[in-house]
């Protein structure tokens, strides 16, 4: 029997109210067309993400669509397929159902060349986000952006939902010193913006025109993926559901470690652990920071590829069970705190390219510094909320919805 609380009941109501009501920026594109690109020569990037509510493709719409001419694709980390893995190389490509030349943005160039983009007058970006700094399709859109720019081309964004909420925002503003594939403008980790609100202002602060953004139709800040009536369709081969997103901008902190994020699992970001933890001792010390939202459970896992492959690890599930009350800044700080603490001569950080990778995630060497000192996470997140309170004000002018 399921028992549902009045929070819970209230939740259940609204996403069942607001099935069916969403409609994408490629869905209002298809209805009413857009007049800047009636003829134009276009390049689209996307990736398997890029879908309407029915599941047809961007790249097969487009290219049957009369108003527009669709030259060619490009495609972000992952691929424009989405069948390679975190952090590899994607060549070009041609597509096979069309014929149209793909162009990678996560391989030898991470920005459409001058070369990819003389035969074109407009971009269109249609890639699904997770509402998480660290996602590499934000530095995509900044750099498509810049290359338009650079190229007199329009830019286009086809909205989609920021599937953790439009309503918060959390953590940490990155500093310009730490920029990286995956921090590339000063945002804070959970940022709260759709993908066109994000275009408006890296438009507006990076100096580019501003972008055509086609709003979504019926989308509320407040609203999850699974109360849009639209169907989740994972946006990286890590990201199977709608939990593992939410906990995603904290448990992602993990990857700067020598413990196992739970890449290589069913359950990349849910599970934490490592050969040398002992899962009962680590989930009574969570258990005494209260942190709302979430649960723990035991969890033993044997990675089959990334840290710690075919190696049996202990650790936790992390559980979401009130996602309105999930604080995941707070939870994944939370994590390398306790883990740093209880073992502090197997727990490490981990170096790519010669810096400390928590640093390139969490956009500062200050947080990392703090840990090693023994600084409590409360104390450590003390000055963010007032970064969070000047960030409100700067997205404001550019928020759609």
């Amino acid at each position: 029997m399921l028992l549902l609380t009045t929070t819970n009941t209230l939740s259940y109501n609204r996403r069942m109210t607001n099935h069916s009501t969403i409609q994408t920026g490629l869905e209002v594109f298809l209805t009413d067309g857009l007049p800047e690109l009636t003829g134009n020569r276009v390049g689209l990037i996307t990736n398997y993400t890029g879908v309407n509510r029915h599941l047809r493709s961007t790249v097969d719409l487009l290219y049957a669509d009369t108003r527009i001419r669709l030259r060619a694709l490009f495609g972000p980390e992952h691929g424009i397929l989405g069948n390679a893995q975190d952090g590899v190389e994607v060549a070009g490509s041609v597509d096979a159902h069309t014929g149209l030349p793909v162009y990678s943005l996560y391989g030898a160039t991470q920005r459409p060349t001058a070369e990819s983009l003389e035969d074109l007058d407009a971009l269109i970006f249609d890639i699904q986000d997770v509402g998480a700094r660290y996602y590499t399709y934000i530095a995509t859109i900044v750099y498509a952006q810049e290359a338009a720019a650079e190229a007199g081309l329009r830019f286009v964004v086809f909205d989609r939902p920021n599937p953790i909420t439009g309503k918060h925002i959390e953590g940490n503003i990155l500093d310009p010193n730490f920029a990286s594939l995956i921090g590339v403008h000063p945002l804070p980790i959970r940022h709260g913006m759709t993908i066109g609100e994000l275009a408006r202002l890296f438009a507006a602060e990076r100096g580019y025109p501003p972008p055509l953004v086609v709003p979504m139709r019926g989308w509320r800040r407040d609203m999850w993926s699974d109360e849009t009536g639209l169907p989740w369709v994972y946006p990286s081969p890590n990201m199977p559901t709608l939990d593992t997103a939410i906990l995603y901008p904290g448990t992602c902190m993990l990857e700067g470690t020598n413990l196992s994020e739970g890449r290589g699992t069913t359950k990349p970001f849910e599970l934490v652990g490592a050969p040398w933890l002992d899962p009962f001792k680590l989930i009574a010390e969570l258990e005494q920071r209260v942190l709302p939202g979430v649960a723990f459970r035991p969890a033993y896992f044997t990675p089959g590829f990334s840290k710690h492959k075919d190696t049996l690890c202990a650790g936790v599930q992390v559980h979401i069970i009130e996602r309105d009350l999930v604080r995941p800044v707070e939870l994944g700080l939370s994590l390398l705190a306790t883990l740093h603490r209880l073992y502090p001569d197997t727990f490490a950080w981990i170096m790519r390219n010669g810096i400390y990778f928590i640093d390139r995630l969490l956009g500062s060497d200050q947080p990392r510094r703090a840990l090693d000192a023994g600084t409590d996470v409360a104390e450590i997140m003390a000055d963010w909320s007032e970064q969070n309170a000047a960030f409100e004000e700067r997205r404001r002018p550019h928020l759609l919805y």
